[in-house]
């Protein structure tokens, strides 16, 4: 099964440690409030891994963060033009309001993926 513990799909889908993907990676479960959407823990709540492996180890998650946002402009625009048919001007509003709709989700998308790029799970040791 793809979602089973021990692979990366399931710290990233459950917001986990990637380390021994127990602990919770964020302190709060998702919110729109924009003081909590990325407030992590600065250390897993079970396993101790600290999650800021060097300073300012997460401004790489902007990439990530980027290549999202490019993706879902591209899909808000192949849905809003060809589904429904919406001329270019409206088709741009569709992509904004879809970005700033799924900020928070790819915020802390970005944030789970980079550290799983970088931590591979550590079973019971």
């Amino acid at each position: 099964m793809m979602f089973k513990k021990g692979t990366k799909i399931y710290s990233i889908v459950n917001g986990k440690c990637p380390r021994c993907q127990e602990g919770d990676f964020f302190k709060y479960k998702f919110t729109f409030n924009p003081s909590k959407i990325t407030q992590l823990h600065d250390n897993c709540p079970k396993c101790n891994f600290k999650y800021m492996m060097e300073p300012s180890f997460f401004y790489g998650a902007m990439y990530v963060n980027y290549g999202i946002t490019v993706g879902l402009s591209i899909v808000a625009f192949l849905i809003s033009k060809l589904l429904f048919n919406l001329t270019l001007l409206q088709s741009f509003t569709a992509i904004i309001v879809a970005l700033v709709v799924l900020a928070p989700v790819n915020l802390r998308l970005s944030r789970i993926l980079w550290i799983n790029m970088f931590v591979s799970y550590k079973g019971d040791e």
